[in-house]
């Protein structure tokens, strides 16, 4: 597939990425970024990481009942989790089944969980005096867990206020200098849309300042336009639809932003959503707001069962630790995750048979017959393969059941595969599982197929 302005040129890497991410004849240059329609090793790997954990945490965590711009004061003098212990979230994390981890370094209030230079209002002016920053990326560490960091680069106060639009942006590079140069490597940095909507940041030397930072990190969201890697799915309730695809050519950063055109690139999407509906951090009027473990099911179906990731919030309370019904709950929905995708029924590997891709039951045979033993199934996961671009814009699955071998059933029809798609389907005993892709550009290929049941 080819779009406007491509160049075809001698080997090159985006700037930032890493030489197993060098592009050939498909980059494409667009107002000075590399858009492309193939995806890096680096975005390859992010789809695999699948399961975020979030964690809202700074001087909110001691004002239940704030909310975001409200303008009211929050003194840091407050600040002073005694119990603070970024190893439980961790811990949760993990049981939760995630493998990676990001945290509110500074939040739109302007409070920062390290001790930065360039503000006041910061953890090295409480009682607590901590870098709380440093104990996150110490935990995610420990947990063999990829380390997020966000920043939001708006936010409200006389400290802003104060700025000129140039000294404020000076601000914004200087803070993330200190983030992405203090701490070794970062893996991901979630940029917040929200309250920038119509803001015109110097995006270039954003993005060329933070890769020249951390080369190969990725970046969420568009608030530098195209220097982003990472996509909002455009709600905060954690599921995408059935028409998601990996490649976009619309994108919006913030609730309150429509979003923009822009040419066609591999852009994966994130569903954020929160453990508690009612609060990103923790709140004391929201403790029967809590979701459960078969709710959480249905996000990773719509979510990464629909190429997308899913980042799921906790917020740590005024000691520093998240609540126990919220561990509860990630636990639960590890637990059901693990019981129902870790393991396969009982059919062989994926392989192409006359136009179809096929999964089969060892009792299958051709013709009419009683096949014993055959597994219930209701949930198939189909992945294509995506490292030259997603191609499959159409498919079905058929199902072959225990005795009429020869009649074939029609289980379900899709429209995209992309990282990962998951068909649910009503529960059905049967001997052989096939994929026909009924519409594609370029060349389709399907890596995996699997079976399973949810109970």
């Amino acid at each position: 597939m080819k779009a406007k302005n491509m160049k075809r040129t001698k080997e090159t890497s985006w700037t930032g990425r890493g030489e197993s991410d060098i592009i050939k004849a498909e980059e494409i240059s667009l107002k000075g970024a590399l858009i492309m329609l193939k995806p890096t090793k680096a975005l390859l790997d992010f789809l695999d990481w699948e399961v975020g954990a979030f964690f809202h945490f700074g001087i909110r965590s001691f004002f239940p009942g704030h909310e975001d711009w409200d303008g009211k004061p929050m003194p840091a003098e407050k600040f002073d989790p005694k119990e603070l212990d970024c190893r439980q979230w961790m811990e949760a994390a993990k049981a939760m089944g995630a493998r990676y981890a990001i945290m509110t370094c500074k939040h739109h209030d302007g409070f920062a969980l390290w001790p930065s230079e360039y503000t006041h209002y910061s953890v090295k002016n409480t009682p607590f005096g901590r870098d709380v920053v440093r104990l996150f990326v110490d935990a995610c560490r420990q947990a063999e867990m990829k380390v997020g960091l966000y920043y939001s680069p708006a936010q409200w106060g006389k400290e802003q206020a104060e700025m000129t639009d140039e000294a404020y942006e000076n601000y914004f590079i200087d803070q993330l200098s200190e983030l992405l140069g203090g701490y070794g490597k970062i893996d991901y940095l979630w940029l917040d849309g929200c309250g920038s909507e119509g803001k015109n940041y110097d995006h270039e030397r954003i993005t060329q300042e933070i890769r020249r930072l951390q080369p190969g990190i990725l970046i969420f969201g568009d608030v530098l336009k195209d220097g982003a890697d990472i996509r909002w799915i455009g709600n905060e309730e954690g599921v995408t639809g059935l028409d998601n695809s990996c490649v976009a050519d619309r994108i919006a950063f913030s609730v309150n932003d429509e979003g923009r055109q822009t040419e066609k690139c591999f852009m994966p999407a994130e569903c954020d959503m929160r453990l508690r509906f009612s609060s990103w951090f923790d709140c004391k009027d929201n403790e029967d707001d809590l979701t459960d473990a078969d709710e959480l099911m249905g996000n990773y179906e719509m979510s990464v069962g629909r190429s997308c990731n899913l980042l799921i919030n906790a917020g740590p309370n005024s000691r520093g630790l998240l609540h126990e019904s919220d561990v509860n709950v990630m636990r639960a929905f590890g637990e059901k995750l693990r019981n129902t995708y870790g393991q396969k029924l009982p059919y062989g590997d994926v392989k192409e048979e006359k136009g179809l891709y096929v999964i089969e039951h060892p009792t299958y045979h051709a013709g009419w017959g009683y096949s014993k033993g055959v597994p219930v199934a209701n949930r198939i996961v189909i992945e294509e393969d995506i490292t030259k671009g997603q191609h499959i814009l159409g498919f079905r699955l058929y199902g072959r059941l225990r005795v009429s071998k020869d009649t074939r059933v029609l289980l379900y029809e899709g429209k995209y595969i992309g990282h990962k798609h998951i068909a649910v389907i009503p529960a059905l005993a049967m001997t052989r599982v096939e994929l026909e892709v009924t519409q594609s550009e370029g060349e389709a290929s399907v890596r995996a197929m699997s079976a399973h049941f949810a109970k």
